[in-house]
């Protein structure tokens, strides 16, 4: 269930604003770095934000299965930042550690907003019955 913009709760409000303004932040660094910071090749490495891209409108009409895909995504990015800043020196292991950070600090606000939208369950819990035989 998908709840429109102006009904949806401020925490979820604002869960979504952070999780759309980490995005576009991991979004931009990708094309900077491979396209004018620290270039590998051509720039062609410039299109590993495609993914990241094609999330954006579902993040912005609330679809929490866009939420839940970009948190799996997410670690895509987390890999190539932790391969690229032991493997890479200089201007292209700071921006590895800095695609690092933001991929993270991307999944704990995808789990911070999946968390508020899900249903609460009850704290209840019932052991099962065990019966000898």
């Amino acid at each position: 269930m998908s709840l429109p913009p102006r009904e949806a709760p401020r925490a979820v409000q604002l869960g979504r604003r952070l999780v759309i303004a980490l995005l576009l932040m991991l979004i931009l660094l990708g094309l900077a770095w491979e396209l004018a910071l620290a270039p590998t090749g051509r720039g062609t490495w410039a299109i590993k934000v495609l993914p990241l891209l094609a999330c954006l409108p579902g993040l912005a009409r609330h679809r929490l299965h866009t939420y839940r895909t970009l948190s799996l995504l997410v670690w895509l990015y987390v890999t190539e930042g932790l391969v690229r800043a032991t493997t890479e020196g200089g201007a292209g292991q700071r921006l590895a550690i800095a695609e690092l950070a933001l991929a993270l600090l991307l999944f704990a606000a995808c789990v911070y907003y999946i968390r508020l939208r899900l249903p609460r369950r009850s704290k209840k819990i019932t052991p099962p019955a065990y019966t000898e035989s």
